[in-house]
C-alpha cells in the first residue's frame, strides 16, 4: 500500500522549487494560503489544510499555475468566499477553479491518489450540485488539453517528480482522463 503522507509532497515540492523559487509547502493550516516572501517571512510559503494530502496537491496546483506577478501577492491576489457563496459567486469560482482542479487531478494520478472535484461550498442546494456537470466537464477538457499539449513548465517538473516519488512511470500523454473517474 502506498504511503500518502503529505510530508512526502512537501519534500518533493522543495526538491523541485526551493532553490530556484525560494518556496516551501507546509501543512497544518486551518485554511490554505499562499504567503509571499516579505519582511516577516524568509520564504514564499504554500500552506495547505491540516495534513490533508488532497489539500497539498490542490495548493501546489494553484502555485504551479500562478504567474510571477501573482506569486508576489498574498493568496495570489485572489478573492475567496467560503460556504456562503451565492449562485453567481459560485459561477465565478468555477470559471477560474477548473484549471487548478484539472492540474490537481493530473498530480493525483501521478501519486495513485483518488481525485474528487470540489465545489468548495457546503451550502449549495442539491440542484446546484447536480448542475456541476459543466464544471466537471471543464475540468476534464482542461486536463485532456494539458495531456495532449503538455503541462506548463513548473507543473511538468512537479508531475515528473511525483511520478518518480510514487513509482508511477505512466507518461502524461498516456493518461486516461475520463469523467467516470470522479466520485
Amino acid at each position: 500500500m502506498l504511503n500518502h503522507d503529505a510530508t512526502r509532497l512537501c519534500r518533493v515540492f522543495e526538491a523541485c522549487f526551493f532553490d530556484e523559487f525560494n518556496t516551501v509547502l507546509i501543512g497544518g493550516a486551518n485554511e490554505p494560503l499562499y504567503q509571499p516572501l516579505d519582511k516577516a517571512h524568509v520564504h514564499h510559503t504554500v500552506y495547505y489544510r491540516h495534513d490533508y494530502f488532497a489539500s497539498a496537491l490542490h495548493e501546489t496546483a494553484h502555485w504551479c499555475l500562478a504567474g510571477a506577478a501573482r506569486r508576489q501577492e498574498l493568496d495570489f491576489g485572489y478573492w475567496y468566499s467560503g460556504d456562503d457563496r451565492s449562485a453567481a459567486q459560485q459561477q465565478v469560482f468555477e470559471s477560474v477553479e477548473y484549471k487548478p482542479q484539472a492540474l490537481e487531478w493530473i498530480f493525483s494520478r501521478a501519486c495513485h491518489w483518488r481525485f474528487r472535484v470540489s465545489l468548495d461550498n457546503l451550502t449549495l442546494s442539491r440542484q446546484s450540485l447536480l448542475d456541476s456537470a459543466a464544471f466537471q466537464a471543464a475540468i476534464v477538457k482542461q486536463a485532456r488539453f494539458w495531456r495532449d499539449a503538455g503541462l506548463p513548465e513548473r507543473a511538468n517538473r512537479f508531475y515528473s517528480a511525483l511520478c518518480a516519488e510514487f513509482d508511477n512511470c505512466l507518461p502524461l500523454h498516456k493518461l486516461q482522463l475520463n469523467l467516470s473517474d470522479f466520485d
